[in-house]
């Protein structure tokens, strides 16, 4: 109420009440008015009860049955006023006045009749009883019955109900679907957008002050938001403005925050919406909310239009196994092509739009014109990390030993929405503890929580398997110690954690490109746990099986999509278009993939042979880190140091240089200021699972721990 005076004294512009057409949420009620109780079911129960009033109330009074021969006597006393014969079944017998007063009828109402009724058997034997009755009869007094036909309610009761029923059920469908608003009017809304709107009056507080690192993906976004606000700047030029912008990236890497920075920023209508939204059950739907969310855009330009998981309807047509399985989904998808660039023009409408799988999109919608740009969001990077663990930092109590840059190092493969979990466990582990600060251990333990899983300290492991659990963690960590290539050893643990029995965790290099010689030495180290086994106890147990499936796609991936193998030479099957997920077949001949086995099979053998013979080089080494490890539960990098020595391989750490240009290009566009005050966990989408691709798989392998 407040805030509604002030506008008003200051002369300051009321917000339009247009903009709330189609939308969802009602205008508000003005102060002092009643909220309506009236439920529009009700009319529904109204209408069955007078149907069922009609038809079970008789207003003309309840007539009673009788035989031939009292209307036999009726007959002969003149006492019968007229007789109605119905649908030639049943005779109504109207008396006189002067009748219904004796006795013999005091159980009959007295009204207009009918007063008796008489079921016939035979209608022509009826009119002939009556006429030799009324022979001697003056003619005047004569009474011939009539025919008639009637109709009751109750005769169609048996179809009329049923039909009501599915009616009354399918208004029902329908106000659900069309979000359960009252009136008699939504029924017809479900092919109206589900979109919500972001104007001046539901202003979005997040912006690009909230998203940190992802600055190549801002320098894009600030232009386009810098555009709707001053157009004049570019048009003077003779520039265009991109039509759309697809935001591309794992899960988690702050897509869907980045529009919801641009929101916050435009100060323009911006329309959000997911891809699911225009699916629906009902044929035409998607395409005629797709016509409706363009109508409401093109009403409110300049504005942006995000579509969250475009794949949704955005998957590449042609594709479906059963034919015509995806009508319904293409013909959405075309609706949508036309509008973004079809015959018509959608002057000052951006499409902004989000997804992890570009690849398996239609490639009409990547073209120019519709998705002029193509914004790549990756994981981020060490300093980019960094300033993602400031924004989420900012809001929490820390204790002195707690180090962003060392937090940076300590996640590597992580994304924004993973730094932003591990700052919120965190804060659980300390107020767990019963602390007033969060300190460095309970951000270690966030990581490892997270990546590991939840130790289970009172899981039953009997001391036999608890050596060989510790051999096998051994194993892993004196094969990485010990070859060049492999990712430095952090800690290993024998306590079981999730659904592992024992884990060791390793700080992969962030490298952007990986030798032969790099996942080789991987390999070893993976296969250090299940050698260890071998050359201690003669035998070997299924604890290896994290392992195996790592190394196995490893050396497909190596033979298969990278060419990393000479006798294949230097042939990929990856088909980064996504169209193999659709063919019941190989893209190779099954003698390619015989050879493709047998190369497989002979890098993996040769790798545990290579690792079984460092590891029986210093068996000795491995015996005494393993009986370190039974006693202490939990060993680091210094453990491994006093007893394998100073590694050999260790590299100086460079420092990342930041990008000039990027700097340089961020500083550039300037934008009006806005809330710079930080907000907590929202950097980042939420984790969704996708298929895995050759590069999925690398970065997988790295991230991980070595599980037992």
């Amino acid at each position: 109420m407040s805030e509604e005076k002030e506008n008003k004294g200051s002369g300051q512009e009321q917000p339009d009440k247009g903009q709330f057409r189609g939308m969802k949420d009602k205008l508000p009620r003005k102060p002092g008015t009643p909220k309506s109780s009236f439920n529009f079911y009700w009319i529904y129960v109204i209408l069955v009860v007078l149907l069922l009033g009609l038809s079970l109330l008789d207003f003309r009074g309840t007539p009673k049955e009788t035989e031939f021969q009292q209307v036999t006597e009726w007959l002969k006393g003149n006492e019968i006023a007229r007789i109605d014969i119905i649908n030639k079944r049943e005779a109504e017998i109207f008396l006189k006045p002067d009748a219904l007063k004796k006795a013999v009828h005091k159980e009959v109402s007295v009204n207009r009749g009918p007063h008796y009724f008489y079921s016939i058997p035979d209608v022509g034997n009826f009119m002939l009883n009556i006429q030799q009755m009324q022979a001697e009869v003056a003619e005047k007094d004569k009474i011939i019955p009539k025919n008639k036909e009637r109709y009751e309610w109750s005769d169609h009761l048996g179809w009329i109900i049923p039909f009501a029923i599915m009616i009354l059920l399918w208004i029902f469908i329908m106000r659900r679907m069309s979000g359960g608003s009252s009136g008699p009017g939504q029924i017809f809304n479900i092919g109206k957008s589900k979109a919500t709107l972001f104007d001046k009056a539901t202003n979005v507080q997040i912006t690009f002050n909230d998203v940190a690192g992802l600055d190549e993906a801002k320098v894009e976004l600030k232009e386009i938001v810098d555009f709707l606000k001053t157009p004049k700047k570019y048009t003077a030029l003779g520039a265009k403005i991109p039509k759309g912008a697809l935001l591309v990236g794992p899960p988690g890497t702050g897509k869907t925050l980045l529009a919801k920075a641009v929101a916050g920023e435009a100060q323009v209508p911006f329309f959000s919406l997911s891809g699911s939204d225009f699916v629906e059950m009902f044929v035409g739907v998607g395409a005629s909310r797709v016509r409706d969310l363009f109508k409401q855009a093109k009403e409110k330009a300049p504005c942006i239009i995000f579509i969250d998981e475009v794949d949704a309807i955005g998957r590449a047509r042609g594709r479906s196994i059963s034919q015509g399985a995806n009508d319904e989904r293409e013909n959405t998808l075309n609706q949508l092509l036309t509008e973004m660039d079809g015959f018509g023009t959608n002057s000052g409408v951006i499409i902004l739009a989000a997804t992890n799988r570009a690849d398996i999109l239609d490639r009409a919608l990547l073209r120019a014109g519709r998705f002029d740009r193509q914004i790549y969001v990756d994981m981020p990077d060490l300093i980019e990390r960094k300033e993602i663990f400031k924004v989420h930092l900012r809001p929490l109590k820390l204790d002195t030993s707690v180090d962003v840059d060392f937090l940076a190092k300590q996640t590597p493969g992580f994304s924004g929405a993973d730094i932003a979990n591990i700052c919120n466990e965190a804060a659980l582990i300390a107020a767990r503890r019963d602390k007033t600060v969060i300190g460095k251990q309970d951000f270690l333990d966030a990581v490892d929580r997270i990546v590991g899983g939840l130790e289970k300290r009172n899981k039953i492991v009997t001391t036999e398997e608890k050596r060989v659990i510790a051999f096998h963690e051994s194993g892993h960590a004196t094969v990485s110690w010990l070859v060049e290539h492999a990712s430095p050893l952090v800690k290993v643990t024998i306590v079981p954690r999730g659904r592992s029995l024992g884990a060791a965790w390793y700080l992969p290099e962030e490298r952007q490109i990986t030798t032969t010689e790099q996942l080789f030495d991987e390999m070893c180290a993976a296969l250090g746990g299940r050698a260890a086994e071998e050359i201690m106890f003669g035998k070997i147990s299924t604890g290896a099986l994290s392992d195996l499936e790592k190394i196995t796609k490893q050396a497909y991936a190596m033979v298969v999509y990278y060419g990393l193998n000479e006798k294949i030479g230097n042939i990929s099957f990856y088909d980064s278009s996504g169209q193999s997920e659709y063919t019941f077949q190989k893209p190779f001949s099954e003698k390619t993939a015989q050879v493709i086995d047998e190369e497989v099979s002979k890098l993996v053998e040769k790798a545990y042979k290579r690792t079984k013979e460092i590891l029986s080089a210093n068996k000795a080494k491995l015996i005494r880190l393993a009986e370190q490890l039974l006693e202490k539960e939990v060993i680091f990098k210094e453990d491994l140091e006093q007893i394998f020595g100073d590694r050999p391989f260790e590299k100086p750490v460079e420092k990342p240089k930041v990008n000039g240009e990027i700097k340089s290009a961020l500083a550039d566009i300037v934008l009006p200021k806005s809330d710079e005050k930080l907000l907590p966990g929202l950097n980042g989408d939420s984790k969704e699972k996708r298929e895995e691709s050759p590069e999925d798989v690398k970065e997988k392998d790295k991230d991980n721990p070595t599980l037992f």
